[in-house]
């Protein structure tokens, strides 16, 4: 974070300065007093002069935490009620509204220097990868800052917000939510440069309450960008390419479609990765042997290369940059296993009805002649009305793709299984297991030489542990 005296931290979110009593470093601390360390919500995290935002949460309260960040070295504890500590605290009325308040601020003092580019990044699926090939991309010509993992709501998109610096060129921010309104206040902190759209879908449309509401939310992304701004959407999602009537900026298309300004063509998948032609607007193309697993990250990487090329980076770093990565990210189609010829991918991070049709495709395509395919499927959650529709088309997809065994696991999830066995997989082809434990047991025993394993559920389901279990077994 910029540096900041604890003044300008309470100006900029409306707080009360408590300081009596209170050192920083053993001296006394006054307004003056400058603060410039991270900004978290999570008292393991701080280290000395760390700004403690005590977050009320769902289970507990991060005002129960406070004395250990205190302890840790904490310069700063943000809180909605004085506490008995002799660390300078800012009393305001919301500490997660106080946090996007000071990213705001710390947002627009960089800006001011005319250096920072701020690219946001939303869609149903695809986000994280894209943000993480992003990164890779900028990071070559300039410092960059982007989120770890998938933070990219309220809190963990303004903490990484506020690691911004006055050398920072670039901010990838990642922008997720759960209903109508949340990214346009995502986006009134960063005010990006360039706004990417990637998919709308059924991702959380239990949440949302139907996916007109979750278009109506990703359309946020860019309904407030100027006219010297740029929208790069995907032309292959009708939902996404109805945005560009309700948008000021400049819009740039990727997609598969040959009317897209970035493009890709020749797409070949296999067990070793995606390669394919990228073509961009000034016409220039190169082939792209991605290591990423699925035609579906292609899409990824074209968003990642239209922004890219919107901050004029050419088409050999951009190739460069997309070569060197090995996976989307941690649990997103990570390839595990090998020994005794066993391939498990492990894609349990997340799972929505395109993101597990996408993944299935893959293992379809992927899998070399004669070998089995083993789908190893959990709950989709955060589907509301729509969860019992959606579970069995994806058994009726397993089956229709030809997926050598399904191992369903998890009563959420026992829908799949019954509409495979109901399609015709009634000899053993479609297998259920209550618990991950049973289903470890089977697959340990069952699975043979050239099985390629594919292990998709959504986060709450847990699935990812059991992949790494047979990652791990099969190593």
């Amino acid at each position: 974070m910029i540096a900041l005296t604890l003044a300008e931290v309470a100006a900029a979110t409306r707080g009360t300065l408590l300081l009596d009593g209170a050192l920083i470093d053993g001296a006394p601390a006054t307004p003056e007093t400058v603060v410039s360390g991270l900004s978290t919500t999570d008292s393991r995290e701080v280290v000395p002069g760390t700004l403690f935002f005590a977050k009320p949460g769902e289970f507990t309260d991060g005002h129960l935490f406070a004395p250990q960040a205190a302890e840790a070295g904490a310069a700063l504890l943000v809180v909605d009620h004085a506490l008995d500590l002799p660390v300078p605290q800012l009393l305001v009325e919301d500490t997660v509204v106080a946090l996007g308040d000071l990213a705001t601020e710390v947002i627009a003092r960089v800006r001011a220097l005319g250096r920072l580019k701020i690219v946001g990044v939303t869609g149903s699926n695809g986000k994280t990868t894209t943000k993480n090939l992003l990164r890779e991309i900028l990071e070559q010509v300039g410092p960059t800052i982007a989120p770890r993992a998938s933070f990219n709501n309220e809190v963990g998109a303004p903490v990484t917000m506020l690691e911004v610096t006055e050398e920072t060129r670039y901010l990838v921010a990642e922008m997720g939510a759960s209903g109508v309104g949340e990214i346009a206040r995502l986006v009134r902190m960063a005010r990006p440069d360039i706004g990417i759209v990637l998919k709308v879908g059924l991702a959380h449309a239990g949440e949302f309450g139907g996916i007109e509401q979750t278009l109506a939310a990703k359309t946020e992304m860019v309904s407030d960008l100027l006219e010297s701004d740029v929208a790069i959407l995907n032309l292959d999602d009708p939902r996404v390419a109805s945005m560009a009537d309700k948008t000021a900026a400049r819009v740039l298309w990727f997609g598969l479609d040959s009317r897209a300004d970035v493009r890709a063509t020749d797409v070949v998948s296999s067990a070793r990765g995606t390669s394919f032609t990228l073509h961009l607007p000034d016409g220039a193309s190169r082939e792209v042997r991605f290591q990423v697993l699925g035609e579906h990250h292609v899409m990824n990487a074209l968003a990642a290369a239209a922004a890219a090329h919107t901050l004029d980076v050419g088409i050999d770093a951009i190739v460069a940059a997309l070569q060197t990565v090995q996976r989307a990210e941690r649990w997103r189609m990570e390839v595990m296993g090998g020994a005794r010829g066993v391939t498990v991918i492990n894609d349990a991070y997340n799972a929505s009805p395109d993101s597990m049709s996408a993944a299935l495709k893959t293992l379809a395509q992927i899998a070399e002649p004669g070998s089995r395919t083993v789908a190893v499927l959990g709950e989709m959650s955060e589907l509301g009305e729509f969860s019992g529709e959606e579970h069995d088309r994806i058994g009726l997809l397993a089956v229709r793709l030809g997926i050598g065994q399904l191992v369903v696991v998890g009563p959420e999830a026992r829908r799949m299984h019954i509409t495979a066995i109901n399609e015709g997989s009634w000899d053993g082809e479609s297998l259920y297991f209550d618990t991950q434990d049973a289903a470890y047991e089977h697959l340990a025993g069952d699975l043979r030489e050239g099985d390629t394993v594919l292990v998709k559920s959504s986060n709450s389901a847990g699935l990812r542990f059991l992949g790494d279990r047979l990652g791990e077994f099969f190593s």
